[in-house]
C-alpha cells in the first residue's frame, strides 16, 4: 500500500510548524515499504497535486488544529473533500481546501486522515512551544500505528 505522510505548516508562525516537525522525524526513520513521508510546508497546491497525481492508497496529513482543546492534544480527523476550493492564499490552504482542491484536479483524492495538534502559540517565530514539541514524538508513533492500520485493512479488505 502506497501511503503519504505529509507535514503541513508555517515553520515562521510557532506551533503552526508542528507538521513540519513531524514529518521531518519520520522522514529520518525507517518506514514501512510503501509509505512516504514529506514536508510540504506551505505549499498546498503542491500537496493537492501529489494526492492526486502522486499513485497513493492513502494519505495521513499532519497539522497544527485547532479544535478548542489543551495545547499538545492531538486528534485524528477525517475531512470530507468538498465543493470547489476558493484559493486566495495558497500559502494558508487549510487541509480541507487542499482536499477540495485537489477534488477539482482529477480523480480525487485518496482516503485522507488528519493528525492534528491543538496549538499554543502561532505568532511569528521559528521555535515550537514546548508542550508542542513535547507532543512531536507521541504524533509519530500515532502516525506509525495509523500506517499499521490502514495496511492491515487493505489485507484484510
Amino acid at each position: 500500500m502506497r501511503i503519504l505522510v505529509a507535514g503541513v505548516g508555517n515553520v515562521f508562525l510557532g506551533d503552526d510548524g508542528f507538521g513540519v516537525a513531524v514529518a521531518r522525524k519520520l522522514a529520518g526513520t525507517a518506514l514501512p515499504e510503501g509509505v512516504h513521508a514529506a514536508d510540504f510546508g506551505i505549499r498546498g497546491v503542491h500537496l493537492a497535486y501529489e494526492l492526486t497525481g502522486g499513485g497513493y492508497d492513502a494519505a495521513i496529513l499532519v497539522d497544527a488544529a485547532s479544535n478548542g482543546g489543551r495545547p499538545g492534544t492531538l486528534y485524528v480527523l477525517e475531512p470530507e473533500p468538498g465543493g470547489p476550493a476558493e484559493i486566495l492564499d495558497a500559502h494558508s490552504m487549510t487541509p480541507e481546501a487542499v482536499l477540495a482542491l485537489a477534488g477539482t484536479l482529477g480523480a480525487g483524492p485518496p482516503p485522507v486522515l488528519v493528525v492534528g495538534c491543538e496549538p499554543e502559540d502561532i505568532s511569528p517565530g521559528m521555535e515550537l512551544s514546548a508542550t508542542v514539541a513535547g507532543a512531536v514524538a507521541t504524533a509519530a508513533d500515532l502516525v506509525r500505528d495509523l500506517i499499521d492500520e490502514l495496511n492491515e485493512k487493505q489485507a484484510v479488505g
